[in-house]
């Protein structure tokens, strides 16, 4: 079974519709963290005021290969506003993955 993980990186304010749209896309299990960052428009300026990294959220789910476009599908249309900021989402390869409790290989 070929896995791979989605970083997606998004606006805080989205972070709640995109774990509900992960869940009832049929993927609850996910790690979310708060991130500083920026895009390629390099932060944002208001007034004489240039804000160098903004504050952001990152949700990890890791899925099969062939389920990673119904992900993306899910993350994409919660987080998006059409508006620069929206976010990124990255996909690389897992080789394997281990249940600490039980040992057990795999998703």
């Amino acid at each position: 079974m070929s896995m791979v993980m989605l970083r997606a990186i998004i606006r805080p304010e989205k972070t709640g519709e995109v774990v509900e749209s992960l869940e009832k896309a049929g993927f609850p299990a996910m790690t979310k963290m708060d991130v500083l960052g920026r895009g390629k428009q390099r932060g944002i300026q208001v007034g004489n005021t240039v804000y160098d990294e903004l504050a952001k959220t990152m949700v990890m789910v890791v899925v099969e290969e062939k389920d990673a476009s119904k992900a993306m599908d899910a993350i994409a249309k919660a987080a998006k506003t059409g508006n620069y900021g929206d976010g990124k989402i990255f996909v690389s390869p897992v080789e394997t993955a281990y249940t600490i409790r039980t040992g057990e290989e795999g998703l």
